[in-house]
This record gives C-alpha cells, structure tokens and sequence, in this order.
C-alpha cells in the first residue's frame, strides 16, 4: 500500500502538519501545563526531559501531527498515525493531546474526523488506546462511535505499561455515519 501516514490535513479551522524536530518549543508551550496531563496514563509529560521522550517518540513514529488553528496560528497539540499493519489493514490513531484552553471546543473531534476520512481510504480499521482512567477521551471516543474492546496492558514510547481501554471504528461503520449527517 502506498501511502502517507504524515500528510498535511486541513479543514476550514484546523490544519495537521507533519511534526519536525523545530517544533519541540512551540509544542512543549502547550505540553507543560500539568493540567494536560492529569487524566493521561503518564501524568508527567509536562516536565521536558519526560516529554522529550514523548516527542522522540512521535517523531520515531513518522506519523506525528503538529495541530494547528489556522486563524491564529497557534499551536493547540499533537496527534499520531502509527503502526500501520498492512496485513491487517489498520492503524492506530492516539498519543493526542490539546492545550486546555481547546477543550470543549470540538476540536478533538473535528481533528479525528479530518484524519478518519483520510485514512479509511487505506486501511479498513482504525484502533485507539486510550488511558483506562482517562474519562474525557473515553467520553471523546463513545462521541465518536467508536467500539470498547476492552482492556490491555499498553507499553508507551519508552514508558512503563498501563491499563488502556482498546477501541475501533471500521471503515464500513465509518463511511455509513457520515452518510447519513
């Protein structure tokens, strides 16, 4: 299959651009409130050397997003493509994370949405490890349609294992939703 899994996305409020090496200091501005984090399987990423692990990691992955407002430039957080598996036919979509000024704005959606329609027409699965106690993106992924299936012991980029709550949403389920709004 040949495809990008870092391509710049757009819509009409937010841009995706493939995050680069340059973009540590603007995105650690976001990544250094601890407020960020408090929901997160590792609470602290908003200390640098912690989060230099997390941004080594999002640029090993060649699928790190820098997500942007594009009426102000700013820089509002981080999502990531990564392991794709072609047998499969899936990838994940995760280690997202937005300043909090962006929460409750519908962003998150907005921005999974963006890279959703982009990526089923590659793959036939999407699959998302999301934080077992992180409520507001499991909130965030029941708002999407996505499928619980269960719980697994995750081991981040260079970080201890922690309990993730494991979700999907197929192409086939995707593609039906956004036909009927």
């Amino acid at each position: 299959m040949n495809f990008s899994i870092q391509p710049t996305l757009e819509n009409e409020n937010i841009k995706l651009i493939p995050l680069q090496e340059s973009d540590f200091e603007r995105l650690f501005v976001v990544a250094s409130d601890r407020e960020v984090w408090a929901m997160h399987p590792n609470k602290e990423r908003y200390k640098r050397q912690v989060f230099q692990n997390f941004f080594t990691g999002a640029l090993q992955s060649k699928g790190a997003f820098l997500i942007i407002d594009k009426n102000s430039d700013e820089v509002l957080g981080s999502t990531r493509f990564y392991d794709f598996n072609e047998k499969d036919k899936s990838i994940f979509i995760g280690y997202t994370f937005y300043g909090i000024k962006s929460w409750g704005k519908n962003i998150n959606s907005s921005v999974k949405k963006m890279m959703l329609d982009y990526i089923f027409d590659f793959v036939d699965k999407v699959v998302f490890h999301v934080g077992a106690d992180n409520i507001r993106s499991v909130k965030a992924m029941n708002k999407l349609g996505a499928e619980n299936l269960g719980e697994e012991e995750v081991a981040y980029f260079g970080e201890a294992s922690k309990m993730n709550v494991v979700f999907q949403i197929k192409k086939e389920e995707w593609k039906l939703k956004q036909n009927l709004h």
